[in-house]
């Protein structure tokens, strides 16, 4: 605590009337002295005593506390900050600071550690929020500076100091070095959304900064969609280029972009960008074909046709077995059936092929029915809805689909009452996995009994469904690149007219006909993560009861191996908590897949240079200074009064505000009234008296 004393004044009368006293005094004194009055010094006395005393002097002395200043030291701890030796030259300087403000008297420091954006953030660096916030318990009158420590990519950089909040120098150290050489990426334009089948296009531009003795004008560029195989592409450096892609299924795809590194790399986070694509199929084509008019063939068509994004061209052939006579096909028809057009011209164009109860009778020659087995082969989809007349000579088995057919015909078939049970594999396969009213293993389903099915010898293939004395009953497959189901039964549609309490014939119909349409979320061999928030859920579907253990790697290329618990269904499931932001890979061994987890591409990979132009008009406005601390190493701190100059070549300075607050006032006034009144009544007498003489 400290004493401080001074003199104040609190006039009885306004200052302009003692003013125009003392002028009246003035000249007073001066008729005096022009009359060569002998009183004058006396009378002189007397009006100075009478016009210090309507002054009303008085001695305050103050008790003082004196107020610490405050230096802020704002650390970024951003993911850029650990590329190179930026993470130790952060820690040097800040000891150094630290050492250097703690020298000095009456100044507090406090430290601020941000930077470290959120997982699922795309902020980027913000420092000056942090400082603001640090700023808002201190009165502005107790700062005395802030150092930033950062390598200048901040991202929340005000226009002017004056939205900061400070009102003292601003210095920032910078890490890294001036010449960083540095190869980026930037997607320029990508679509939200694509047609499958169809192509899509991707702009980007790589950005080479500092190579020495770059020749190369190209750069190779590999792109994956969903971590899938690669594709390679020759692209210019500095230009904009388009990428031509084609999505291969519907929903969201995961398309990744990489360029090869260059010379010289302070990170390769920056040479990778990804882009999420949401896949829509334009329209699904389908083709039914029914062997002849029964009840579940309108089950069919109801099923199809519900679906609005579906285009179903339906073919009934109505001639009975038993009116064979000499008249032609084509003359009993009520529409020429267009075989040529359907399964030769236009046979690739459809999604989906379906044959309900059909049997060999001459409208289909084995030249459509080859066309048809290579369409199944070239990626095509084929389900068969087996009839009776599966099990006899003229079962589709007899002609060229033979060979893709997973089952064979043993020509018996059962007419008794059955209820279909879910197999082993068709408890994990989802196709029929958790399908409503199953029963647990063992136990008896909630479903209605079917009538027929033809037995079959399973040839290859995955049995999901089992009828009477465990033949299978639903037999999907996959032949070449395409895939192939079999139902054998016609009695699906008791289902859907609730015969004995139904079953799910919608659902399991449905999920027939998407998986075989490829749709990703049907597929029984698949690695799936999905990022919520900062958490990513792994699941891995199989038909095996064993899964291996997932390898992640994540966006700066740390890896890590997480096993999976199996749950219901043939899935195996874990979760795992991201540190970073990006995109994670994952893979078991046999398949991959990718999750982004907050922005794809960061904010903070997007240039990860040091610099200092982001910061200099800001630190300019603050009076500060900035230092590269590969250059000069940590600056000497002083203190400086408000208004001097606050940094040079190799220092910085913080303000010496000195800052107090007042705990107790004393005032004396400094002309006692005795006093007073005794000179001012001895200098009129004193000047009466020579006056008089």
């Amino acid at each position: 605590m400290t004493n401080i004393a001074d003199i104040v004044f609190a006039p009885f009368f306004p200052w302009w009337s003692l003013a125009a006293l003392a002028a009246a005094s003035v000249v007073l004194i001066a008729f005096g002295i022009w009359r060569r009055a002998t009183g004058v010094v006396w009378r002189v006395i007397a009006l100075a005593v009478a016009i210090l005393t309507l002054a009303n002097p008085s001695l305050v002395r103050e008790d003082r506390n004196a107020l610490p200043d405050v230096a802020f030291v704002v650390v970024d701890e951003s993911q850029s900050q650990g590329i190179g030796e930026r993470s130790a030259q952060t820690a040097r300087a800040l000891e150094d600071v630290q050492a250097a403000l703690a020298r000095h008297e009456g100044l507090e420091v406090r430290v601020v550690a941000t930077g470290a954006a959120a997982a699922n953030s795309d902020a980027g660096t913000r420092l000056f929020d942090a400082l603001g916030n640090a700023l808002s318990d201190v009165p502005p009158d107790q700062v005395a500076g802030a150092i930033l420590i950062t390598d200048g990519q901040v991202h929340d950089v005000p226009a002017n100091l004056q939205q900061t909040g400070l009102r003292a120098p601003l210095h920032v150290l910078l890490t890294g070095t001036r010449d960083d050489g540095d190869r980026r990426l930037v997607v320029e334009e990508a679509p939200s959304y694509g047609i499958v089948g169809s192509d899509i296009e991707i702009a980007i531009r790589i950005e080479d900064t500092g190579q020495p003795g770059t020749t190369d004008a190209t750069a190779r560029v590999t792109v994956r969609l969903d971590g899938g195989e690669p594709q390679f592409h020759r692209v210019p450096v500095g230009e904009s280029t388009k990428l031509p892609l084609t999505l291969d299924h519907g929903g969201l795809t995961i398309i990744e972009i990489e360029v090869d590194p260059a010379t010289e790399e302070l990170t390769l986070q920056n040479n990778r960008a990804a882009v999420s694509v949401s896949g829509v199929r334009d329209r699904l084509r389908v083709l039914l074909v029914s062997g002849q008019p029964h009840a579940g063939e309108r089950t069919w068509r109801n099923l199809l046709k519900a679906d609005p994004s579906v285009d179903l061209v339906h073919f009934t052939i109505l001639r009975p077995p038993e009116k064979q006579d000499g008249t032609s096909v084509r003359e009993l028809s009520l529409i020429a059936f267009p075989t040529r057009e359907l399964f030769e011209v236009k046979l690739d164009e459809f999604d989906l092929i379906i044959f309900d109860r059909y049997r060999r009778r001459g409208v289909l020659l084995p030249t459509y029915v080859e066309n048809i087995a290579e369409y199944v082969q070239n990626g095509g989809a084929l389900l068969e809805a087996a009839g009776p007349a599966f099990a006899t000579p003229l079962s589709l088995f007899r002609t060229p689909l033979g060979r893709v057919l997973p089952t064979e015909p043993t020509g018996r078939v059962h007419e008794q009452g059955f209820q279909p049970r879910l197999t082993d594999v068709g408890r994990r396969h989802p196709v029929t996995s958790d399908l409503r009213g199953a029963g647990t293993p063992g136990s008896d389903p909630d479903w209605g009994r079917w009538f027929r099915m033809v037995e079959t010898a399973q040839t290859r293939g995955a049995a999901l469904m089992s009828g009477p004395s465990e033949h299978p009953l639903l037999v999907v497959d996959r032949v070449g690149e395409g895939r192939i189901a079999q139902l054998l039964s016609d009695h699906a549609w008791l289902w859907a007219r609730g015969f004995e309490g139904g079953g799910p014939q919608a659902e399991l119909l449905r999920r027939l006909a998407h998986w075989l349409m490829k749709e990703p979320d049907l597929e029984e061999e698949e690695l799936r993560a999905v990022a919520e928030g900062n958490t990513i859920l792994i699941e891995r579907r199989s038909l095996s009861p064993e899964s291996a253990p997932v390898r992640v790697t994540g966006p700066s290329g740390q890896t890590q191996e997480i096993n999976l618990q199996e749950s219901a269904g043939g899935r195996f499931t874990a979760t795992f908590a991201a540190s970073e932001t990006g995109l994670y890979h994952f893979a078991d061994g046999n398949h991959t897949t990718v999750a982004a987890v907050g922005a794809i591409n960061p904010r903070e990979f997007a240039d990860v240079r040091a610099t200092d132009e982001l910061l200099q008009p800001i630190v300019a406005e603050s009076g500060g200074r900035i230092a590269w601390l590969n250059e000069i190493g940590t600056p000497d701190i002083r203190r400086v009064r408000p208004g001097n100059t606050a940094g040079g070549r190799d220092w910085i300075g913080m303000l010496r505000n000195e800052s107090y607050f007042v705990t107790g006032v004393r005032q004396v006034s400094l002309l006692p009234a005795i006093a007073v009144l005794l000179l001012l009544i001895g200098g009129l007498m004193f000047a009466w008296y020579r006056e008089g003489r």
